[in-house]
């Protein structure tokens, strides 16, 4: 039994040695850091690595994470400067830059974090409309973060960045915001629409236009051509006149043979019979009423004088006959010959 006992106490002191010597070292992960108190008051921060301690004496915290953190706080409710209520959602980056006043200078650093943050933001947003606010985003990061940094120093702690992950107004707001952007929708479809409609009656115009002046070139041109082809069709027949030198008696001749033309019109009503008629129809008569001398080729033929005087008959009664039709019409139409004729 002696022996059993000195077994069980080698036993029991095997494994107070093995809990002494296994509380006597401590591996610290990298990036991370372990407070140590020594008989209740703060003795040093282990660093990642190895370290030793003294067992029962030394008291080791757990270990506080010296990475940058993510925190994300709950919306929360914020007062405008024009008394609308909107939900702010915030996430905030810090790191923990002093494991001792991190333990020793602040009871819960996340909760006095987000304190400090909601009450900064409600101090700024505050003094913001909310049109300001959804367009201040930046302003308001900035701030937040110059007035967190300065609060948490004493804590151990470095806020490196502050951001709003959204804002978000009552409903009646966002309904009348939304009617708002729709408004500004339609507004600029509208002006799309009228400049579209503009450039396209513009176009239209100086298609016209070009189109005009096009049609007016070409009418000139025309013009010109047919002025050009009139007075050299005048100025032929004027030097073939001249050329050819008529006497009165043709153009008595040609004066007689327009009358019926100028009768033959659906809206003629009058005729003009000048005085001079009666005396072109006598001389028409006495030429053909005269001998005509024979010409070379009737000489040739041997034509006698009986033939010639024959013709000259013929056209005489030919010329007394149109001037009687004439005459008879112009009774009839009511026209006195040598004057004008009532309509």
């Amino acid at each position: 039994m002696e022996v059993s006992a000195l077994l069980v106490v080698g036993l029991l002191v095997a494994l107070f040695v093995v809990v002494t010597v296994l509380r006597a070292v401590r591996i610290v992960p990298q990036a991370r850091a372990r407070n140590v108190e020594r008989l209740g008051r703060y003795n040093r921060t282990l660093q990642p690595g190895l370290n030793f301690v003294i067992p029962y004496i030394d008291r080791v915290y757990p270990a506080l994470d010296l990475r940058e953190q993510v925190v994300s706080f709950q919306p929360q409710p914020v007062i405008t400067e024009d008394n609308l209520v909107v939900q702010i959602d915030t996430v905030l980056y810090f790191q923990i830059t002093d494991p001792r006043a991190a333990a020793y200078e602040i009871a819960s650093y996340l909760q006095a974090v987000e304190q400090l943050t909601v009450t900064t933001l409600r101090n700024v947003v505050g003094s913001m409309d909310l049109e300001r606010t959804l367009t201040s985003r930046d302003t308001i990061n900035s701030q937040l973060r110059g007035v967190l940094d300065e609060a948490t120093g004493k804590w151990g702690i470095r806020v490196n960045r502050v951001e709003i992950k959204a804002i978000d107004p009552p409903n009646t707001i966002k309904e009348a915001m939304e009617k708002q952007m729709r408004a500004e929708r339609d507004k600029r479809a509208a002006i799309l629409g009228a400049e579209g409609q503009r450039q396209s009656q513009i176009l239209t115009a100086e298609g016209d236009k070009q189109a005009a002046v096009l049609r007016a070139e070409g009418n000139r041109a025309a013009e010109i051509l047919k002025a050009e082809g009139q007075s050299r069709a005048i100025d032929q027949v004027f030097q073939a006149v001249h050329r050819n030198d008529p006497d009165p008696k043709l153009l008595a001749y040609q004066y007689l043979q327009m009358l019926p033309q100028l009768a033959k019109g659906a809206g003629n009503t009058f005729w003009v019979i000048p005085g001079e008629f009666t005396s072109a129809l006598q001389g028409v008569s006495r030429a053909f009423a005269e001998t005509l001398p024979q010409s070379p080729a009737t000489r040739d033929t041997g034509s006698t004088d009986a033939v010639a005087a024959r013709a000259a008959e013929d056209a005489t009664q030919a010329a007394e006959a149109a001037a009687a039709a004439v005459a008879d019409a112009a009774e009839a139409n009511g026209l006195a010959p040598g004057g004008r004729g009532a309509p």
